[in-house]
Formats: C-alpha cells, sequence, structure tokens
C-alpha cells in the first residue's frame, strides 16, 4: 500500500484527473409520475363513458375534446419532467401515453360518431406491443407502473380489434378494463403522491432495486454512475 506522502506527490506531479476539474449539477425536481397517473387515469375514465354507453353518443366528441385539451397536455408534461429527472424508463411510457390519448381523440373527433375506424384499429395495434416492452423494462424497478402499462396495453388491444371490425363484447371488455385502469392509475397517483410528500412510502407501490435505492439510498447512490448518463456522456 502506496504511503500517504507516495499518494500525494503522484498526484501533485502527473496532470489533474477529470473528475478533479470536472462537477455534474444536478437540479432538484418534484416527481411527475403522480401527474402522470391522474391523467391517465381521468382519461381512463372518458373513454370507458364512451366505450360503455355512459353518455349518449353524440357526446362523445365533447369528451374527446376534453382529453385532446386535459388529459395530453398533462400526460406529455409528465413526461418531459420525467426526462429532466433522469428517468427514462417512466418518461418514454408517460410520453408515449400522451400521444396515444392525442391521437385516438382526434380520429375519433375526424369520423362518425360510434363507427369503426380501422385506421385508429392499425394504430391501436401497432402500439400495443410497445407498451409490453416498457412495461417489461418497467418490472425490476417499478412493478406498479409496469402493470398500467401492461393493462394499457390489453385495452389496446382490446379497443382495436373491436375497431378492425370486431364483436361489440370487445368493446364492451375495453370499457371496463378501462374502469379498472382508472382505479389502478388513481391509487397509484395517490401512493405516489404521499410518497413524495413524506419522503417515505405510505401505501405499497412495490418498488425494487434502483427504484428501491433511489429513495431509501443516500447521496452517494443518487450520484452513483451519473457519468454515464444521458446529458453528462459525450453520446446518447
Amino acid at each position: 500500500m502506496p504511503s500517504p506522502t507516495a499518494r500525494t506527490s503522484d498526484t501533485t506531479s502527473g496532470p489533474p484527473r477529470p473528475e478533479a476539474l470536472t462537477r455534474i449539477m444536478l437540479r432538484p425536481l418534484a416527481s411527475s409520475l403522480p401527474l402522470g397517473f391522474f391523467a391517465f387515469g381521468t382519461g381512463s375514465v372518458l373513454l370507458t363513458a364512451v366505450q360503455l354507453s355512459w353518455v349518449p353518443l353524440a357526446q362523445s366528441r365533447p369528451l374527446m375534446l376534453l382529453i385532446l385539451v386535459f388529459v395530453v397536455p398533462l400526460q406529455l408534461l409528465s413526461g418531459i419532467f420525467a426526462f429532466l429527472a433522469r428517468d427514462s424508463g417512466a418518461a418514454c411510457g408517460l410520453s408515449v401515453l400522451g400521444c396515444a390519448w392525442a391521437g385516438s381523440a382526434l380520429v375519433i373527433l375526424s369520423g362518425p360518431p360510434g363507427q369503426p375506424s380501422p385506421g385508429l384499429a392499425v394504430f391501436l395495434l401497432s402500439i400495443a406491443p410497445l407498451m409490453l416492452l416498457l412495461a417489461a423494462a418497467a418490472v425490476p424497478g417499478k412493478p406498479l407502473f409496469s402493470a398500467l402499462l401492461l393493462i394499457g396495453a390489453c385495452r389496446f388491444v382490446l379497443t382495436g380489434v373491436h375497431e378492425a371490425g370486431g364483436a361489440a363484447v370487445l368493446r364492451t371488455a375495453a370499457g371496463w378494463t378501462g374502469v379498472a385502469l382508472a382505479v389502478f392509475a388513481l391509487y397509484g397517483g395517490f401512493a405516489l403522491l404521499l410518497e413524495d410528500t413524506a419522503q417515505r412510502t405510505i401505501l405499497p407501490l412495490g418498488r425494487r432495486g434502483r427504484a428501491r435505492t433511489s429513495l431509501h439510498g443516500d447521496l452517494g447512490h443518487q450520484l452513483e454512475q451519473a457519468e454515464r448518463e444521458a446529458g453528462v456522456r459525450r453520446q446518447l
């Protein structure tokens, strides 16, 4: 083991290491996941109201406008702040969901109320595999978010098959899946909000791995491998 004197001379004789010249500035941000969960739950209720005929068919367009005005901006905003908070998995999921809401609402608005849309079917069935991949990526750290994406993918498949000309029972099944999604999303948003306020887990969220360490670890855990993260490393 080298002596302290030897270590000092090694440090002063050679060029300074990059770590001695570099400072990484991190801006504290509030978690955007509660907002994303609440927006998703609200959108799920609005779409379910159309699929289960809780409102007259003529009211489907006002509900789609509400999705565009309320759900989509909040979902995309939460996705942007998830990117800024260095959570690429949550950011991708929230952003994809926001654009999926926007695309679905615009297609429904542009066509006759209640008429199936093969174009929307192709879109939803194309999004479903992506949702499954995002759900699989979230399992190691955020199983609750993974379950939300998985149920959402199931709803996309049911709705997509119905829009492609499937039986009316698929529309009903998609609507009730939306009810489960809304309940799940509201619970998740509330649990995440309590956790962010108290800085500890109040309601079960199933955090594991780095997701758990990020809440229960010290500052060293938060900055571990920061030099390899996007925005710090040279290439994405």
